[in-house]
């Protein structure tokens, strides 16, 4: 009978060569230029960057649930959707949605289409809304999409909509306002300068913790980051009416309108004039922009006029 201990130390042999080659290996992979990861992490190595395709199907889900199932499939019109509804709400996020976002079903085909729509999502609702119930007590219930979210984050941290949607949700329909704080800061670490994750971050600053001097600081350092982003993206008054790089223009728009508001709420009128007008530049809507204008004019003069008979 052959002993078995040479064959033992022979398999104990072929585990330590191998380990050592795979560690070899690895040590060689990651510092490699073509590498699709340039990380330790697993996710990275093995799916490398088909995590962005998981991410946006996770981001999705939530606006699925965000509905309670009411969505359109690839056969339906999908023109109202074209911007997940939980993005677009926050108005954070340029939005490319139009036509009638309950009637992508189109009418029955039937009656026995009419009658099958009974046993399944055939109502447009959102959960922050009472969902299906249409019970406001249960509005709650946004929560839900949050762990689809969060999956997404981590899955592609490089996507800033989905740090800008959760925050969004925590801070105002949660009342979270400290998570919703973390969410910005920890999406900007992967995303450093990031303007639209620096907006919604001095939104807090301004509309929670009312704090303007550091939601100002906040919002123009945002700029400076837009301007560095987007260098050659049109503002001139002769292209305001274009709608060419509107998602590129869309934040810049918002960060002066906003700041119009915040100048405003400061007294610094001058300033604010002249934040609407850069915001005007930016609008695919300069004519409603252009009413705020003239009643600041008016507003100004007033102040001007009872200042005088001081």
């Amino acid at each position: 009978m052959t002993p078995a201990r040479p064959f033992v130390f022979l398999l104990i042999l072929l585990v330590v060569l191998c380990s050592g080659i795979a560690a070899r290996l690895d040590c060689w992979f990651m510092g490699w230029q073509g590498n699709r990861a340039n990380s330790w992490n697993p996710l990275d190595v093995f799916i490398g960057s088909g995590q962005r395709l998981f991410a946006e199907s996770f981001y999705r889900e939530a606006d699925v649930y965000y509905h309670s199932g009411y969505y359109p499939t690839i056969y339906d019109n999908r023109e109202a959707f074209q911007t997940e509804h939980i993005g677009e709400d926050t108005g954070a996020v340029a939005s490319h949605n139009r036509g009638d976002e309950t009637g992508f079903m189109g009418a029955p085909l039937d009656f026995i289409d009419s009658f099958g729509r009974h046993f399944y999502p055939s109502r447009h609702t959102h959960l922050d809304e009472g969902g299906p119930t249409d019970d406001l007590s249960t509005s709650y219930r946004v929560a839900e999409i949050l762990p689809w979210l969060k999956i997404a984050s981590k899955l592609d941290p490089r996507d800033v909509k989905t740090y800008l949607v959760m925050a969004y949700w925590l801070r105002v329909r949660l009342h979270k306002v400290s998570d919703a704080e973390l969410v910005l800061r920890d999406g900007l670490r992967h995303n450093p300068g990031d303007p639209q994750l620096l907006f919604e971050l001095g939104r807090i600053d301004f509309g929670d913790y009312h704090n303007l001097a550091s939601a100002r600081g906040v919002w123009e350092g945002a700029l400076r980051s837009w301007a560095a982003e987007k260098p050659n993206v049109p503002r001139s008054e002769r292209l305001k009416y274009a709608v060419e790089n509107f998602d590129d223009r869309f934040i810049f728009e918002q960060l002066h309108e906003y700041l119009a508001q915040l100048e405003v709420e400061a007294t610094n009128y001058p300033a604010a004039l002249n934040h609407l007008k850069l915001a005007q530049l930016a609008s695919p809507k300069p004519d409603e922009l252009q009413q705020q204008i003239d009643d600041l004019k008016r507003k100004m003069a007033k102040t001007d006029s009872s200042s005088a008979h001081r």
